[in-house]
């Protein structure tokens, strides 16, 4: 009892040293820690928890948050078998994470990520934004009022840095004799509001554009490509400035032709995406998912002026460059087309890739490219509840999967650690046997001749070779969600475990027949 009150005591003294610290000083401190760890020190003094979970400090700490790169993976049939929505999260030295992203269902697909904020299209009526580190979870009701037209593509996410407010952006079509494919409104739903506001475009714009090019929003301004048959390559860039609803038209950077290469492909692509903070376009001539000849990159130098900087021409990207590419953190990140990911660093304005020093992130397999989107996230403390209020935000009830269509892929998942729970059991109960048998060894060869003692030594040596490095504990890390590569990689570890299992089990038996019979015959010379 009195060690307990010692302890409270302790404590007290502690939260008070604690409390006499200045505010600012405390949160100078907070400003350098993750957002993971600030979520554990709420509980340590009520002073800690009103600081961390105010919304302006949870602002402020963004400017120290490091960015990482997230790669999403939506669901879809692979082989007869059906994958959910997953994500790696590579970390500032590209590290990738090994437990899946807990706000992201099995069938969500990624609009956009702000401050570190989701922004997940649902097959539902619903649009879920989730925060990546405190799991916090809102449900928005889509404006449109039938599902059939509904395509995650025509959602964008973002914040206005004026008015400090996020928004969620929707290209619509409303009613008209418009061509399919096109839309003429954009829908912005601010987060707190209790409706969405329809904000009509100047002219009838493509919706393939946006769908297959690519949507980025930079300092509150929405840029993205649009159909311009006066232009050279038949595209503009448009813009639509959020705070003040506002169109502009800004034509393409000109394009260095001298890597065009005749006959292989009939189009130049180009992508519109951010690059530390700007809006970037990027192009290069491609075929059937691959890109050919070198990568040109442009900067918008400014929204008022509209002229854009070369930052980056990359040669030699054929024949092993897929067209999903991302430039973050001074490295272009790009598929081979043996489906696995690479990485090289941008050693200047202009360079050659060299393949032998590309660094290999990881295998895609069996998912492949289709459909992968990069996003730049932060772990962030933004929270969520100050907009729970409005009558359009609905708070989830949970997080877990209770689709009836993934229970096989759960079962698949339990399984998996059954058998990893299974194998463990077996390699403990082979250590007891282990040592069940040096004591009936010992005991039964003590008055042998020394050398049948040193030949069943040697054979209880051998065995004991094939169990001395199984596991005190249970090796399975699969009692949390794996993302799919650990997955994967667990599978081939238990898979190289069990066959490890297998041979030590033959091993053993061998060298318990050996050390029988060298006690059979020390028994016969007795």
């Amino acid at each position: 009892m009195a060690s307990k009150t010692t302890t409270r005591k302790q404590a007290g003294m502690e939260e008070s040293i604690i409390n006499c610290l200045p505010t600012e000083l405390i949160e100078h401190i907070f400003f350098s820690l993750p957002a993971s760890c600030l979520l554990q020190c709420t509980s340590v003094c009520k002073k800690w928890h009103k600081i961390i979970r105010d919304s302006q400090f949870a602002l402020a700490h963004l400017q120290h948050a490091p960015s990482c790169t997230l790669l999403f993976s939506p669901q879809g049939s692979i082989s007869g078998k059906l994958y959910p929505s997953d994500a790696i999260i590579f970390d500032e030295a590209w590290l990738p994470s090994k437990s899946a992203v807990p706000v992201i269902g099995p069938d969500d697909r990624i609009c956009g990520s702000c401050n570190g904020l989701l922004c997940l299209h649902t097959p539902t009526s619903m649009i879920k934004i989730a925060n990546l580190a405190t799991g916090e979870c809102l449900h928005l009701k889509k404006p449109t009022r039938s599902l059939k037209d509904d395509h995650f593509s025509f959602y964008r996410f973002g914040f206005h840095p004026a008015t400090k407010e996020y928004m969620v952006i929707h290209f619509f079509q409303k009613s008209s004799p418009l061509a399919v494919g096109r839309f003429n409104v954009i829908q912005v739903y601010t987060l707190g509001d209790e409706k969405w506001k329809d904000v009509v475009t100047p002219e009838s714009l493509s919706l393939n554009c946006v769908k297959n090019s690519g949507v980025a929003i930079v300092d509150g301004t929405m840029y993205w490509l649009a159909e311009d048959m006066g232009s050279d390559w038949q595209h503009v860039v448009m813009s639509f400035d959020l705070g003040k609803e506002s169109f502009a038209r800004i034509q393409l950077p000109a394009v260095d032709l001298e890597d065009w290469t005749v006959g292989i492909g009939d189009d130049r692509h180009y992508w519109i995406m951010e690059i530390d903070g700007k809006v970037c376009v990027s192009t290069a001539q491609s075929l059937e998912g691959m890109l050919f000849g070198k990568l040109q990159i442009w900067t918008l130098n400014g929204h008022a002026d509209q002229r854009w900087n070369q930052k980056y021409i990359i040669h030699h990207l054929s024949p092993f460059a897929r067209a999903l590419h991302f430039v973050h953190g001074g490295k272009i990140v790009i598929q081979h087309r043996d489906s696995n990911l690479y990485s090289y660093e941008l050693l200047g304005k202009n360079f050659e890739i060299e393949l032998s020093k590309m660094a290999k992130l990881l295998d895609l397999r069996p998912r492949g490219e289709d459909g992968m989107q990069f996003y730049v996230c932060v772990k962030s403390l933004v929270p969520l509840d100050v907009y729970a209020k409005a009558a359009i935000v609905h708070r989830p009830k949970h997080l877990e999967w209770k689709l009836k269509k993934w229970e096989a892929w759960e079962q698949d998942r339990l399984m998996q650690e059954d058998v990893w729970r299974t194998m463990h059991q077996i390699e403990h109960e082979l250590m007891v046997l282990k040592q069940r048998m040096i004591l009936e060894v010992k005991e039964k060869t003590q008055h042998f001749p020394d050398e049948s003692q040193r030949r069943i030594n040697m054979e209880v040596d051998l065995i004991l070779q094939h169990m001395q490095d199984y596991p005190e504990q249970h090796p399975s890390p699969m009692l949390r969600r794996l993302n799919w590569v650990e997955t994967m990689q667990e599978r081939k570890k238990l898979a190289a475990r069990l066959e490890k299992l297998k041979v030590s089990y033959e091993a053993m038996g061998a060298s318990v027949d050996r050390a029988l019979s060298c006690v059979r015959a020390s028994d016969n010379l007795d």
